[in-house]
């Protein structure tokens, strides 16, 4: 005991006597200070006392599905700044290999009384439906939920009673697709994270739609699948450039480059023989080589809005359970081009990008 009152009264820099009087519900400590107290004992891992069980902290779970990807990092940052100026403390948890799941986070996070949940990444329904039960706020920010949905602009993905913000994918290839059309492209291809992925899952039927619409003598639709990382996305590619594409729509800047080695690898040019366009706007995409084309995700607004909804939530403002999807922006830069056919193979040299 004297231990974590000498912990908590550091971390917030009162007294250990301040301290005692607020676990022990005694008066003469402010508001302010009690909150701070209570939310120090909730973040170092300490059990509050039986009769605080019930109080609401002021931790929000952040829960992401890694930090490879530049997106989530990024969505992170935004989010849990306009978390702290509401006066939330956010509690970042991101699974790794070996570690805990989304779903053992969510145990943990309740353990700790959090007053709200942002997921960018992703649970079954059941989970979900687990969540609403125990009537915890939440919002999905760019969140899979692994049950599909149905209808011409599904999201694929169906969430019980909780707000979403995310990104609108099939207008994303759309842009991307007509962007490539204009340049010259007949032979477009779609390289998306795993099947069963709700973002990834509208992309492919998004550009399922425009190919029976656009490219009719186009039989196969040619949409690849792969892991999110590097090294997924150059192996899923490899299979696309056997169908001859000559423009490539990528479910994000990582799987992106990964593409663009798999091009190099095969002894093609990018953009001469391969346009290709990634997904995000990720960090240092400008400064690749070549600077890459890509839908960037309003991450500013996107981050905000899910805070406002958590927010609102916490606040008990009623709030809608419908999904606010924010339209990308297509930036051009130099990894797309009118094709130019296909070149001599030839040798890559081991320095090639991300070689």
């Amino acid at each position: 005991m004297a231990r974590r009152l000498s912990e908590v009264a550091r971390r917030v820099g009162v007294s250990e006597a301040t301290v005692s009087r607020v676990l022990n519900s005694k008066p003469g400590v402010s508001d302010a200070t009690r909150k701070a107290v209570l939310t120090a004992v909730d973040v170092l891992g300490y059990e509050r006392p039986t009769q605080l069980r019930g109080s609401s902290s002021r931790l929000v779970g952040l829960v992401l599905p890694e930090l490879q990807n530049p997106i989530f990092p990024a969505l992170a940052e935004v989010a849990g700044g306009a978390l702290v100026q509401l006066g939330f403390t956010p509690v970042l948890c991101t699974r790794t290999a070996g570690g805990l799941t989304e779903a053992e986070y969510v145990s943990m996070l309740l353990d700790q009384h959090v007053c709200g949940v942002i997921f960018c990444g992703g649970l079954n329904a059941q989970e979900y439906d687990s969540l609403a039960q125990r009537g915890v706020p939440v919002v999905l920010l760019n969140a899979a939920v692994s049950q599909p949905a149905t209808g011409p602009r599904s999201t694929g993905q169906k969430a019980p009673g909780f707000p979403q913000v995310s990104t609108d994918d099939a207008t994303a290839v759309e842009q991307a697709h007509a962007h490539l059309t204009a340049l010259g492209h007949t032979r477009i291809g779609l390289l998306v994270g795993p099947s069963d992925h709700g973002p990834s899952r509208r992309k492919a039927d998004a550009f399922a739609r425009l190919t029976a619409r656009l490219s009719p003598h186009v039989r196969e639709h040619l949409v690849g699948h792969a892991l999110f990382s590097f090294e997924g996305g150059q192996a899923a590619a490899v299979e696309l450039l056997k169908e001859q594409v000559t423009g490539l729509i990528c479910g994000s800047d990582i799987l992106a480059l990964g593409a663009i080695r798999a091009a190099r690898r095969a002894g093609l040019a990018v953009p001469e023989d391969l346009s290709v366009v990634g997904y995000d706007d990720s960090a240092f995409m400008n400064y690749t080589n070549p600077p890459l084309t890509t839908l960037r995700q309003p991450i500013e607004a996107m981050s905000r809005a899910a805070v406002t909804l958590l927010a609102n939530q916490i606040g008990g403002v009623p709030t809608s359970a419908g999904e606010l999807l924010h339209e990308p922006e297509l930036v051009v830069r130099n990894s797309t081009a009118p094709p130019a056919g296909r070149r001599r193979m030839r040798p890559v040299p081991s320095t090639a990008l991300g070689a």
